[in-house]
């Protein structure tokens, strides 16, 4: 990883300035954000909800809560981090943890920070403060479990007599739709990084080679250049499996006069990129593929030009889909424009206008089973206060850009 990349971090005090600002919004209403568990096996990576990570950093906490008391006439205990009791027979497999402490809290960039245990003894006191809790995880459809928060949060409630809680799960979703100049040089990066991984990706495509070294040599390149993590699991389908919008068994020959739908994406620092290209195995589109992809590019070309603040993404799905429509394949585009990007690759999306920072992808298709041809183009665009950015810049985009590409 380059110095550079290395100094792309999220500091203590933007999560500082995160908590405040979210603190401000709720008034005297106390709220709970939960990182979520782990799975008791260890068998896959933990990872906190976006929520948690968004407002503390703290991604090796599995079972921390954060505690949100505006209220409370104590301003360093107005955001209390709480994190399990240690357990020294679990940690000598798991990994030992930092006591309560100077230290600890300085690593976590949090003043006040207590085991779980604490949690009925601070919701109580806050709730008999103010009578008023707010829900800030995402609500669950009437057949999913209740949201944990909304759970607990109910539960003190029934305990004290004239207390509300409110709906305000809208505030974190806004918030973290908007980036800040510190994650979008992350999501820059996480896309400098994609981009090494599809030159590997032209550089070593052939004929009768499997999706999976496709997939591989993309993989490689990540992580060969200072990504981790997968923002997602990588879609590399060939012929007709490119027409199959969530494929990921990435297990078939290449076959010469094919596309490739290779869709995949780096992360770096927790902040995602999602790109797609679809490239010829051949090296060169046939005037049938050419003339899709062309289709497709002007489609996404569209699009991106009506991404501006106070746009919606409904209006920018209209204008790059009105392209492939009146071109006569509007059934042949069965997905949406794009999607908000951040810290998850379908990120926090609230049902309101762009506003300045927010990252969306912008990704039309045409996908034609009886053909065996799927064609994606997909890149990662930031709101700017004149317009637009494309975030992925440097990934050959254009067919006679693809071509020359994979020729070199």
């Amino acid at each position: 990883m380059s110095t550079a990349a290395a100094a792309l971090t999220i500091t203590h005090a933007e999560f500082r300035a995160r908590r405040d600002r979210l603190l401000a919004e709720l008034g005297q209403s106390a709220g709970l954000v939960l990182a979520g568990d782990a799975d008791p096996s260890l068998h896959h990576p933990w990872k906190p909800h976006a929520h948690f990570e968004y407002l503390t950093g703290v991604t090796d906490e599995p079972g921390a809560m954060l505690f949100l008391d505006p209220a409370n006439p104590v301003p360093a205990k107005r955001a209390t981090l709480l994190l399990r009791p240690l357990n020294p027979e679990v940690e000598k497999w798991d990994g030992f943890r930092d006591e309560l402490g100077s230290a600890l809290r300085t690593r976590m960039g949090i003043d006040t920070v207590l085991r779980t245990g604490m949690l009925g003894r601070l919701l109580l006191e806050a709730t008999r403060r103010t009578r008023s809790l707010a829900c800030l995880m995402p609500l669950a459809a009437w057949n999913s479990p209740v949201s944990a928060d909304l759970a607990i949060l109910r539960a003190q409630a029934e305990r004290v007599p004239g207390t509300q809680v409110t709906d305000r799960s809208d505030l974190l979703m806004k918030m973290r739709a908007a980036k800040s100049a510190a994650e979008i040089a992350c999501i820059r990066e996480a896309g400098r990084i994609t981009a090494t991984g599809f030159a590997a990706a032209m550089k070593s495509m052939r004929a009768g080679m499997n999706e999976f070294d496709l997939q591989e040599a993309v993989e490689h390149a990540y992580r060969s250049n200072g990504a981790r993590e997968l923002a997602f699991r990588t879609i590399a389908g060939g012929g007709f499996n490119a027409t199959v919008l969530h494929y990921h068994a990435n297990d078939h020959a290449l076959m010469a006069g094919e596309l490739v739908v290779l869709d995949s994406g780096a992360k770096f620092a927790g902040y995602s990129a999602d790109v797609t290209r679809t490239l010829p195995v051949s090296g060169t589109f046939t005037p049938r593929q050419r003339e899709l992809y062309d289709l497709v590019l002007r489609s996404q070309a569209a699009a991106i030009n009506a991404v501006k603040p106070g746009a919606t993404l409904a209006e920018i799905d209209a204008a790059g889909r009105k392209v492939i429509v009146d071109a006569g394949y509007g059934d042949a585009f069965i997905h949406g424009m794009g999607h908000h990007l951040g810290l998850e690759t379908h990120d926090a999306s609230p049902d309101a206008p762009l506003e300045i920072g927010a990252i969306i992808t912008i990704e039309p298709g045409i996908y034609l089973p009886k053909e065996s041809v799927g064609i994606r183009i997909e890149d990662d665009v930031a709101v700017t206060a004149t317009g637009h950015e494309v975030l992925t810049p440097s990934i050959p985009r254009s067919a006679d850009d693809v071509e020359r590409a994979m020729a070199r």
